[in-house]
């Protein structure tokens, strides 16, 4: 790309802002424009349902870069900016205001958003979502002490929230319908252990349950009504049951996205023009031979930027990078990398009862994915293992005698 040329990144949260400087960090010499539909510059939101619902960050803290730098860099940074409409044979999107601005390349960085779901009573005052700054806000000032609080969903946000909650000093229920927590995206072992490191600080569990509706009294919420007429009284809730990417403006556009845009090795779509990035995508995993997938992370989301920026400059693709995830809940720190495609061993390292402890699951003894609670060297080691295509056997993994660093070269 040269300097004449015109890159419109529509999305400016961790994706979008990160693929930005990485265009200039290229030497990229044209117009960079950065749409945004919130009225914050871009932030961290990893931390909303930890640090800053705990009051332990602040607003100014959660940036990812100071404002001024922006400008410094020649970034066009536009916020509270809604993209209503692109056009790819025009080359140009058509904002909310219908203001027209035509681009060379055009990455998509949308994210996703918080899934909805239809609940009698889902809009009452006091049922809260979170996913935005401004989410966060209105659910801290609804919590604190002796203030109880039900979540509906017990994925990881529920799980960060309830903790967030009780080191408040108010109580938490986590509200499940699976029959058990994590289900889906976590093994039995960590699931329970999780569970019980709650229990034991007081959060409360309803698992294998249906929500009925959600009850109020004068348009705020009271309580949360389940299938089977019990009552969950509380003073809110919050409903964090997943999340759906924001794939509208590149479907309208002819674009395959039912479950995410689809995106090469260079986060590029089926339009030459035009690529995806971060939350909003499907794409392909190198190291589980191209299988497609939605990640959804923050290290997904640095990763395919620098995939973006390095096609568009002509650079020689980025190696990749194993996947990884993280939680924080109370002071226990959940670290996974991978993805469990096809496991069929599940390898306990350590003893979940003692405290720290590592599951790595696998197939015909390949490490595809590594679950890890305040164990720091096994997480490393384990995206080593993963990224080497190790292949190992259960009594080298169980083995307390046989450094997990060794195994990893």
């Amino acid at each position: 790309m040269n300097a004449n040329e015109r890159v419109i990144i529509v999305g400016a949260g961790h994706a979008g802002a990160t693929v930005a400087m990485q265009l200039r960090k290229m030497d990229f010499a044209g117009d960079i424009i950065l749409l945004g539909d919130e009225r914050f510059s871009p932030y961290q939101r990893p931390p909303l349902s930890k640090a800053y619902l705990a009051g332990e960050e602040d607003a100014e803290s959660l940036k990812l870069w100071p404002d001024e730098i922006y400008e410094s860099k020649g970034i066009m940074l536009v916020q509270s900016a809604t993209v209503a409409a692109l056009d790819r044979a025009g080359k140009y999107v058509r904002l909310a205001d219908k203001t027209e601005v035509s681009y060379d390349c055009l990455v998509i960085a949308t994210g996703s958003r918080p899934r909805e779901i239809a609940l009698p009573g889902i809009h009452l005052a006091g049922v809260h979502r979170l996913h935005t700054i401004e989410d966060a806000d209105g659910l801290k000032a609804a919590i604190g002490p002796g203030k109880r609080v039900a979540l509906v969903g017990g994925g990881y946000i529920g799980l960060e929230v309830a903790a967030s909650v009780v080191g408040l000093g108010g109580s938490a229920v986590v509200i499940e319908q699976q029959d058990r927590v994590l289900a889906g995206v976590a093994s039995v072992p960590l699931s329970d252990y999780l569970r019980r490191a709650h229990e034991d600080r007081g959060v409360e569990f309803l698992t294998g349950v249906q929500v009925a509706r959600i009850e109020g009294s004068k348009g705020r919420v009271t309580g949360i009504r389940l299938g089977d007429d019990r009552l969950v009284p509380c003073d809110a809730a919050v409903v964090c049951v997943g999340v759906v990417p924001n794939t509208g403006l590149a479907v309208a556009a002819g674009l395959d996205g039912a479950n995410g845009i689809v995106v090469d090795h260079d986060a590029r779509t089926a339009d030459p023009a035009i690529f995806a990035i971060g939350d909003v995508t499907c794409r392909p995993m190198p190291l589980y031979d191209d299988r497609m997938f939605c990640l959804r992370s923050v290290p997904n989301a640095l990763e395919q930027a620098k995939q973006a920026a390095a096609a568009m400059m002509g650079k020689p693709r980025p190696k990749p990078e194993v996947p990884w995830f993280w939680s924080h809940q109370f002071d226990l720190k959940v670290q996974i990398a991978g993805v469990p495609f096809d496991a069929d061993d599940l390898v306990l390292r350590g003893d979940p009862a003692a405290g720290a402890f590592s599951a790595f699951h696998m197939k015909d003894g390949r490490v595809l994915a590594v679950e890890t609670v305040d164990a720091p060297l096994e997480f490393a080691a384990g995206k080593q293992m993963i990224l080497r295509k190790s292949v190992l056997s259960r009594e080298q993994l169980v083995d307390p005698r046989v450094e997990v660093t060794a195994l990893a070269v």
